[in-house]
């Protein structure tokens, strides 16, 4: 086609063409072709999030050997005046739902007397392996992991103090409550002051259990545009401590949490806080585990964790303010759990 461009990954056998639109929530355009593949078409950019850096992980990832997401076959690029990522071709996965269904639904069978909603262990050996695979070096990527000395409280800092001048424009009574420990979250986005130096790859960026698939061949990790609320860094390379990514999954296995407790009107509200406990401790051991087995433990610092978890959920505020208001009762809730 005139004006595209295909960057081939993985080779791809022809087969049917039939079409169809996925409809569930999601900044892009995704459609199924044959039943094979997914066309992910991507909106033009708007300042947040560099979708553009999606081929290149996936590159990396199928030079490492990393099998756990779905098989990309191609990148197209848009040539002139919008030249820029126009879609990506991935393997289309059967009876896949991402995690904020499967999750969800696995802890609501739980809190109705079904088993144990037993996931967060495979969640963390999926993150690990993940992250071990960013961190091997590849023909696209000679040397995936660096040393950096970045101020990592002054940028949480800045996302509090944003979270605190949005969330006070509600003048409710959460906006007092926020207000009001203020001065506690502040200390904890401190504690990232006594990391001086950490190993940093280049993360998944935006990894939460919506972006985990559960299809008929287990976990698979999706969507690595990044996080669409975030600007993109001056080169277009985000660079971050594993830390970021394990704080980004750990907090939403606690928004889902929230969003049982919602929809079970609050009535399991001590069981779920238990099961939120277990699994983000499960997530970490197993996470931790992992990385120790393929030799790839000084990845992480988990001195990092706390300062990043409580960035993340005022991240989530900031969210919620700008687009999605409904959304803040996940992280207030979760915000009140640490802090009440």
């Amino acid at each position: 086609m005139a004006g595209l461009r295909v960057r081939r990954f993985v080779p791809l056998a022809r087969g049917p063409l039939e079409e169809r639109l996925i409809t569930v929530d999601q900044t892009n355009t995704s459609v199924v072709v044959g039943e094979r593949v997914v066309v992910k078409w991507m909106r033009p950019a708007t300042g947040g999030g560099a979708p553009d850096r999606a081929p290149d992980l996936l590159a990396h990832l199928v030079a490492a050997g990393f099998t756990r997401t779905p098989t990309p076959y191609a990148a197209v690029y848009r040539d002139g005046p919008d030249a820029g990522l126009a879609a990506v071709v991935t393997r289309f996965l059967p009876d896949a739902a991402d995690g904020w269904d499967w999750c969800v639904d696995a802890l609501l069978h739980q809190l109705d007397g079904g088993p144990p909603a037993n996931l967060a262990g495979d969640l963390g050996v999926l993150a690990a392996e993940l992250h071990c695979a960013l961190a091997t070096p590849s023909e696209t990527t000679p040397a995936p992991v660096e040393v950096s000395h970045r101020d990592w409280a002054t940028d949480g800092l800045a996302v509090l103090d944003q979270a605190h001048r949005l969330v006070a424009a509600a003048d409710d009574e959460e906006a007092h409550w926020f207000a009001a420990r203020v001065p506690r979250l502040a200390a904890d986005l401190e504690r990232s002051r006594e990391v001086d130096r950490a190993y940093v790859i280049q993360p998944h960026g935006d990894l939460h259990v919506g972006q985990v698939l559960r299809w008929r061949g287990g976990l698979a990790v999706t969507d690595f545009d990044g996080n669409p609320t975030l600007a993109a860094p001056g080169d277009g390379i985000l660079i971050e401590p594993a830390a970021r990514d394990v704080a980004q999954l750990r907090t939403s296995l606690l928004h889902v949490g929230q969003i049982a407790n919602r929809r079970t009107d609050g009535r399991y509200r001590s069981a779920v806080t238990d099961w939120c406990r277990r699994a983000v401790d499960d997530l970490l051991a197993a996470y931790l585990r992992t990385l120790d087995e393929r030799g790839m433990a000084h990845l992480f610092d988990e001195r990092l964790l706390r300062p990043f978890e409580v960035e993340q959920e005022c991240r989530e505020l900031c969210y919620a303010a700008r687009f999605l208001p409904r959304w803040r009762y996940a992280p207030m809730g979760v915000l009140r759990c640490w802090y009440d």
